[in-house]
């Protein structure tokens, strides 16, 4: 055991000896290729003591790195995380001057531009080396994992006496739909993921609910219910507020809903982490989750998870060089595609790149770095969002060649966790899941050259965009709009300006207020504190619903009628009350070319106490799988049409099958198909009791009075966050 203990010390002093040399010379070349930056005397200096002046700063550097970086970083954890990020450079040039100031003699000399450089390559290089030698030592490194576990399991008091049950870690891979997945396997894109489809995983189709998108899903696989989250964006007029789900103060309202509707505290809340998510799942092991951001404290805020990434200056120069790199690599992609002319194309511009690079480096380098200490720290349960691919997608389509470089990226991603598995102190069944896909086809802007608040400003009898009144839609959307349009297209518009501008929100109540979700769009009008009827509509905005049911980029309205109850509206006066819809069994329906579900989703969406007084889905045309999104998303989710409801669940074999052989509710049913996120939820809960995870049923739901500490936790303090101050990004 002794003689064990000296030749791994001897080993760890080599690889800190080898660095230490790598780093030296690479010193050595930089004062050599870079005019302002010395290593000698001005008189000059002899090659061994140039050699020596190089040795004293390369080991002054690794040592405020490994003391004072990770000091440094904490210190600013109030910052924001993508500022963090681009503070790398200044950071380490830093630390590089103060080891330049430490040689004996003042030998050490570098301007603060060229201090950043050589800080940046050597933090590189020596992380290059670091890791070919811990690669080479297969048994080093399984030490290394092996002591980090036993570490954090001494930290927690377990005594690791006695056989441990499995744990589980859900990974989210944002946006991905089933037939995106099994295509990537085959094609050999992805083929970590190919690899478990051959041997240990079984793949399934689910189906979302009419709301395809982050919000809506997430909130029901962590949370068991998403009761009355009817798209990405709606009003809800009791409180006059507009709910958007990737917003801090929103989605700790829904997370509140959802456990006081189902007196639950989430699928994490025994001994769980929830990483990179919008809502907690009840864990209290929390890192980047949404619905805690606008807390106030440095303990409680979403960013506080970068500390255990950045406090290793490594990895903190590898993501700030993969973030110039993939925003960069945006920059040329972004350029080929405008000079082939790609159909369709949206603009990406602006800060896009560097919001890409974040969604795609820098999130996914923390994600599934907290992800393997959770494993090292043997937690029972983890759930983490991985959105590179559903960012990506939303601007160079599902298909694309941007996309699938960006599932590789995340197949490797994949590999290392498995990896990591089975070092952990644990068994672990890795499930792999998506919480939507992603429909392809050009935007209803592009199309028909006028935006859906045009069409509805029309159909109202208002003022529209000179742009409207220009466009060349052609004959099917001039004839769709019918009178309406005309009238509106005739009222003066103001001279010199190339836009006339909607009314300030407020300043006439009686307005349509229209918010787009993908290629789902809800019309309200806040000036009515009920949900109006279509008959109420037509004496307001006679044209209107004529107007929108008729469009060719519309495939169907939902309404409520005070004859009929609600009531589906469809092109050529087709009508169909809710209560009589049915999945392509009429040949009236404008839900038939929806496919099975359509009319479910459909009728439990219209139950929904927020639902918005017109609800309106693009069309969608089976033969090419397009649709027409509301918002510049030429890759979009959020309604009904084609594999944006079609996400997929990756399952190992030793679970029980999602669909059959099952314990709980529908999905339990031979044969029956998995629809819906709460359902998902039942399933994963399942699997975690299969797997001997503790757990604490509900106790029924909690009373809109009652204030227990789940409630208490996730409510919005008085002084949160506003919405406004958080970005406005479709999830």
């Amino acid at each position: 055991m002794v003689a064990r203990r000296w030749r791994t010390a001897g080993r760890a002093l080599l690889r800190v000896i080898a660095v230490w040399a790598v780093s030296t010379l690479t010193l050595l070349v930089l004062a050599g290729a870079l005019p302002d930056f010395q290593l000698q005397s001005d008189d000059g200096d002899s090659v061994t003591r140039t050699a020596v002046t190089a040795a004293w700063g390369a080991g002054a550097f690794g040592l405020l790195s490994a003391l004072v970086w990770p000091v440094l970083v904490r210190a600013l954890l109030l910052v924001s995380a993508l500022v963090l990020g681009l503070l790398v450079f200044f950071l380490n040039g830093s630390l590089l001057l103060i080891a330049l100031w430490m040689i004996p003699d003042g030998r050490g000399a570098a301007d603060p531009e060229t201090a950043v450089v050589v800080a940046a390559v050597m933090s590189a290089v020596a992380s290059a080396t670091s890791t070919a030698l811990a690669v080479r030592d297969d048994d080093a490194y399984r030490r290394r994992l092996y002591r980090l576990a036993d570490r954090r399991r001494r930290r927690r008091g377990e005594d690791g006496g006695g056989p441990v049950p499995p744990g589980m870690v859900f990974l989210q891979l944002d946006g991905v739909g089933h037939e995106v997945l099994r295509r990537a396997a085959k094609d050999g894109v992805m083929p970590t993921v190919a690899a478990w489809l051959a041997t240990t995983h079984r793949l399934t189709l689910w189906r979302t609910d009419w709301s395809s998108q982050t919000g809506a899903s997430q909130l029901g696989i962590l949370h068991g219910t998403n009761h009355d989250v009817p798209a990405f964006r709606w009003y809800e007029k009791d409180s006059g507020r507009i709910m958007v789900t990737n917003r801090p103060a929103s989605a700790a309202e829904l997370q509140r809903r959802a456990i006081r509707r189902t007196g639950d505290d989430g699928l994490l809340a025994v001994d769980g982490a929830s990483r990179g998510n919008l809502f907690s799942g009840g864990a209290e092991q929390l890192a980047l989750v949404l619905s805690v951001a606008a807390r106030r404290g440095r303990a409680n805020r979403s960013r506080a998870g970068y500390f255990a990434y950045f406090s290793d200056p490594a990895n903190a120069v590898r993501t700030a060089l993969s973030f110039t790199a993939e925003a960069a690599r945006e920059v040329g992609q972004s350029t080929r595609a405008r000079l082939r002319n790609d159909r369709p194309r949206v603009k990406r511009g602006g800060l896009y790149p560097f919001i890409r690079a974040f969604a795609t480096v820098v999130e996914r380098d923390v994600v599934v770095a907290a992800v393997i200490g959770d494993m090292l720290a043997g937690r029972s349960a983890v759930y983490a969002d991985l959105v590179a691919y559903d960012e990506v997608a939303h601007h160079s389509g599902p298909h694309s060649r941007d996309a699938l470089l960006v599932l590789r990226r995340l197949d490797r991603s994949l590999a290392l966790l498995a990896g990591v598995a089975e070092h952990a102190p644990r068994a672990y069944r890795i499930v792999l899941l998506s919480d939507h896909g992603q429909s392809p086809g050009e935007t209803f802007e592009g199309a028909y050259g006028l935006t859906l608040k045009d069409l509805v400003r029309a159909g109202c009898g208002l003022p529209v965009s000179r742009r409207a009144e220009r466009s060349k839609s052609g004959a099917e959307a001039r004839d769709a709009a019918g009178d309406a349009l005309r009238v509106a297209l005739h009222r003066p518009v103001a001279q010199g300006a190339d836009e006339q501008p909607a009314p300030a929100p407020g300043a006439d109540p009686k307005d349509p207020m229209v918010l787009a979700s993908g290629n789902l769009a809800l019309i309200s009008f806040p000036d009515a504190p009920e949900r109006l009827s279509r008959e109420q509509i037509d004496r307001r905005h006679p044209a209107l619903l004529g107007t929108l049911a008729n469009h060719p980029g519309i495939g169907f309205l939902l309404v409520r009628s005070e004859e009929h109850g609600s009531v589906v509206l469809g092109r050529g006066g087709a009508e169909v009350p809710v209560a009589e819809l049915a999945d392509g069994n009429r040949d009236d329906s404008p839900l038939g070319v929806f496919g099975p579900g359509a009319a479910e989703a459909v009728r439990r969406t219209d139950s929904f106490p927020h639902v918005a007084d017109i609800m309106v889905n693009s069309m969608y045309d089976p033969e090419t799988g397009a649709v027409h999104a509301f918002e510049e998303q030429i890759g979009s989710h959020g309604g009904l049409g084609g594999e944006q409801s079609q996400p997929f669940l990756l399952s190992p074999l030793e679970l029980s099958a999602p669909v059959d052989e099952g314990t709980e509710g529908d999905e339990g049913a031979e044969g029956a198909e998995l629809i819906g996120a709460e359902r998902v939820h039942r399933v994963l809960k399942r699997w975690l009791r299969e797997c001997g995870a503790p757990w604490e049923p509900p106790t029924g739901p909690v009373e809109p009075a009652r204030r227990d500490d789940a409630v208490r936790d996730c409510a919005v303090p008085d002084d949160a966050v506003p919405d406004d101050a958080v970005p406005d990004t479709s999830v």
